[in-house]
């Protein structure tokens, strides 16, 4: 007797992962509000109130505002407004807190849990305004600090909110977005007409959430943090001595770039992965691109518009990676696969 499907339940890491990462974002608000729940997390205090979680919520908001201006789709905010204000040494501390109390939370702590237009299975806040004037922190909330992948994701939630940013900031088409990759620096980038450029974030920290914190040949945990034994290696899974041949194109954009634990990294040298690891790179490209701008579009630029013409740009490459390199590769050990 055949078992019947079962209906995969999201993890409590997946379900922050789809808040962060995923959606058309409109404002930065939602990535402020994230950053300050896992800035709050080591506090231990279930009940938030709104006065508490303004400090840490306005204060992330205006450090970017002083890198980056736009951090909203529409024309004007008065909540940011006071922000910039702060900035500029025109109010007070315990002003921005009054303004962010009043104004900066109407519509964040509402959405913050909607990913394509529903409500996550995963709850790590309930709202308690107008019973007591905060937030709760769930169970889950504080099971996600617990979690071995919990260091990870405030590299992970401002990597996003730096890609984000970066396309309002500089007010282009997302079709004309393109992202980059510094080789020896690490670093995403959006290059300029007059050859300068605009750094984004980190490369470990854009990819990370989207490996969901695992190799991408092995599915061992990794880490971004910087000292950690576990450290991410940035990996082009076509090898960039194929460069030399120039038979393909880009070989340091975002669709070759993937993160692997230090042992996969240290087996692979310059060989191609084995074809079924093809189909795990169109699964996390795809993903990618499910994410919107501006790496959705950056893939789509370099890998083709539609799925059949992305499928067929793989496999092609591949074919030449392994006429040329003659070997393939796979890991000696693999995990439960977790993408």
């Amino acid at each position: 007797m055949q078992k019947p499907f079962i209906e995969p339940t999201p993890t409590r890491e997946s379900s922050w992962r789809a808040i962060v990462m995923m959606g058309r974002n409109v404002a930065s608000y939602k990535f402020a509000l994230a950053e300050s729940l896992l800035d709050l997390s080591s506090k231990g205090n279930e009940f938030v109130s709104l006065e508490h979680l303004a400090e840490p919520f306005s204060r992330h908001l205006c450090e970017h505002l002083n890198h980056s201006e736009k951090q909203i789709t529409s024309s004007r905010s008065t909540f940011l407004d006071s922000c910039r204000q702060a900035n500029a040494g025109e109010i007070s501390n315990k002003a921005l807190i009054e303004s962010t109390v009043r104004r900066g939370f109407v519509n964040v702590i509402d959405a913050f849990h909607v990913v394509n237009q529903g409500d996550t299975p995963v709850r790590f806040f309930n709202d308690d305004r107008k019973a007591r004037g905060g937030i709760t922190l769930t169970d889950d909330f504080f099971h996600l600090a617990e979690g071995s992948q919990f260091n990870n994701l405030p590299q992970e939630a401002e990597a996003r909110w730096n890609l984000v940013e970066t396309a309002w900031g500089l007010n282009m088409a997302a079709n004309l977005l393109e992202i980059e990759y510094d080789l020896e620096g690490g670093q995403l980038y959006v290059p300029r007409r007059d050859t300068s450029r605009v750094d984004v974030t980190s490369c470990r920290d854009a990819l990370n959430g989207y490996q969901k914190g695992k190799c991408f040949y092995c599915f061992r945990d990794i880490s971004i943090e910087a000292g950690n034994e576990r450290l991410a290696h940035v990996d082009h899974f076509l090898p960039h001595i194929l460069k030399e041949s120039r038979e393909i194109r880009n070989l340091d954009g975002v669709w070759n770039l993937v993160l692997a634990c230090q042992r996969c990294n240290r087996e692979k040298l310059a060989r191609a992965p084995q074809v079924k690891y093809l189909e795990r790179l169109n699964t996390r490209n795809n993903y990618l691109i499910s994410s919107h701008h501006p790496l959705r579009e950056t893939l789509i630029r370099q890998t083709g518009t539609t799925a059949r013409d992305r499928r067929s740009f793989f496999i092609t490459a591949h074919k030449s990676a392994v006429d040329t390199l003659i070997h393939t590769w796979g890991p000696s050990e693999e995990f439960e696969a977790a993408f």
